[in-house]
């Protein structure tokens, strides 16, 4: 059969095994990878050998796990184990396991009890799909297939090794797992599996929330998340992790979009996979309408959805949450979402209000909020963004943002402000810092020292509640906003 191409990291790894007398097979998902002709993401070894004897063969490891599973790191060729080689992150650590036999698992995620075993076939019995049951010798050049693996690549199926409710039951996460599979590798699912998942989805109720939000995280960066996205819903899947979603299913819209709301919002993500969008976009595309369901009202012969970028930024807030996204994800996501309806008509928008669009969303956010809107009308149905106005718009956000967004780009400070007009520190100063700002952002041909300093001279004559209005206008305004348009929202559906 073909030789395939072994990185020397790896090579280290399952020549030291067998030149001590031990087996060693690559096994598992990179062994897919290579029969599929893909560059593995990882690399794994199994080996009769058990744990200590796996540790006394390497300069450097770790062992931290009640699996077995010890990792190998790759040192310099010298035999330094104290510095790590500069090799690609998949290549810095080779994960080495003994075969292994598992008992019952009572969690439906972990076994009860693990045995080494000194057979493969033992190891390769317990694992999750027949594309990942494969297993490699490199000095050999030989594939050991038991359960067809081979066979199920080649005609694009995701199928459980033996009982596929035997499997899931072991593990729940294996549903999710079947499913993220499917989607990075343009697989189907075979119907058995299916069926499985469909009737044992309740299982994941047992699975950690952070884990069920790694392999969603991975569908979302595949390039199929419509396709993942999809599989979840008709197996039951998806109300165990994002719920809110199902809620758009059958929601109409108005004529410019052909599709319901669930639909859009597929398609938006699907379009942000296709343009190789960040993490953060492609969430953001999957939630920028979730809360259109609940601000749906009938208009004068369509609907209307008034305030769902406002109360949909909130869910999305409790969703990324309860998934256990990092707080700088949920951040950004939630920002992309509540600023998505942005005005755009070219022909009247104004430059103060992108200026005051940038302070919104951020200067290290506005491209992508741009990027956003886009999945937004690819999603509609529509063929493209209507290239005059995206070429407009984008002149002038880059016109924009050479003019001050933020207090911090003011041509004074608060140490400044406090040497002319002789003030101690304190509210005053950031109240005039924000009305200074907000008269810039109008007229940026205002940001001189000569005429912010001889305005400040000013402002802080004023008495201190009518500077405090001015300092804090718009950033008042546009919460009370947001909170009354909730609230209306809500009431409207009597709910609190």
């Amino acid at each position: 059969m073909k030789h395939f191409s072994i990185p020397k990291e790896v090579l280290n790894v399952t020549e030291n095994l067998e030149k001590a007398g031990f087996e060693a097979f690559l096994v598992g998902g990179c062994v897919r990878d290579l029969v599929l002709g893909r560059e593995p993401k990882d690399w794994d070894v199994t080996t009769n050998a058990v744990p200590e004897e796996i540790i006394a063969l390497f300069p450097k490891t770790f062992y931290e796990n009640t699996f077995g599973t010890v990792g190998v790191v790759a040192v310099r060729e010298d035999g330094d184990a104290e510095t790590e080689v500069e090799v690609k992150e998949s290549l810095k650590v080779i994960e080495v396991t003994p075969y292994r036999i598992e008992s019952d698992y009572t969690d439906n995620r972990h076994p009860d009890k693990v045995t080494f075993s000194k057979k493969l076939e033992d190891d390769l019995q317990r694992r999750d799909f027949t594309v990942n049951s494969l297993a490699y010798s490199v000095s050999k050049n030989e594939l050991a297939d038991l359960y067809d693996g081979q066979k199920d690549i080649k005609n694009k199926i995701i199928r459980t090794v033996g009982d596929p409710v035997a499997r899931f039951t072991e593990d729940g996460l294996r549903m999710l797992r079947a499913i993220r599979l499917s989607a990075e590798l343009s697989f189907e699912i075979a119907p058995e599996t299916e069926k499985a998942i469909l009737e044992n989805a309740h299982l994941l109720k047992n699975i950690s929330m952070e884990r069920i939000r790694d392999e969603f995280t991975k569908m979302i960066q595949s390039t199929e998340p419509m396709m993942a996205l999809t599989s979840l819903k008709k197996l039951g899947l998806l109300s165990y992790i994002v719920p809110e979603l199902e809620e758009g299913v059958g929601i109409e819209q108005t004529k410019t979009h052909a599709y319901d709301v669930f639909e859009h919002l597929l398609r938006s993500v699907q379009h942000s996979a296709q343009k190789g969008y960040s993490l953060e976009i492609r969430l953001a595309a999957l939630f920028h309408d979730i809360s259109k369901p609940e601000s749906r009202r009938k208009g004068e012969g369509t609907w209307t959805f008034y305030g769902h970028e406002v109360l949909g930024a909130r869910v999305t807030k409790k969703i990324l949450e309860r998934l256990k996204y990092p707080t700088k994800i949920i951040e950004k996501v939630v920002k992309l979402v509540r600023w998505h309806m942005f005005f755009s008509d070219t022909e009247q928008i104004t430059l103060s209000a992108v200026r005051r669009m940038i302070v919104n969303v951020g200067r290290e956010n506005i491209w992508d909020l741009m990027n956003l809107r886009i999945c937004d009308r690819i999603g509609t149905g529509r063929p493209k963004e209507d290239p005059y106005r995206l070429r407009k718009y984008h002149a002038m956000i880059e016109e924009a943002l050479r003019d001050p967004v933020s207090v911090g780009m003011l041509k004074i400070d608060g140490k400044r402000l406090m040497e002319i007009v002789d003030i101690k520190p304190g509210p005053v100063i950031g109240y005039t810092l924000h009305a200074l700002l907000e008269e810039v952002l109008e007229d940026p041909k205002k940001n001189t020292a000569e005429y912010l300093e001889n305005r400040a001279k000013e402002l802080v004559l004023l008495p201190i509640n009518e500077l405090k209005v001015l300092g804090e206008s718009g950033k008042q305004t546009r919460d009370e906003a947001d909170e009354e348009e909730v609230k209306r929202i809500r009431s409207s559906h009597w709910v609190k």
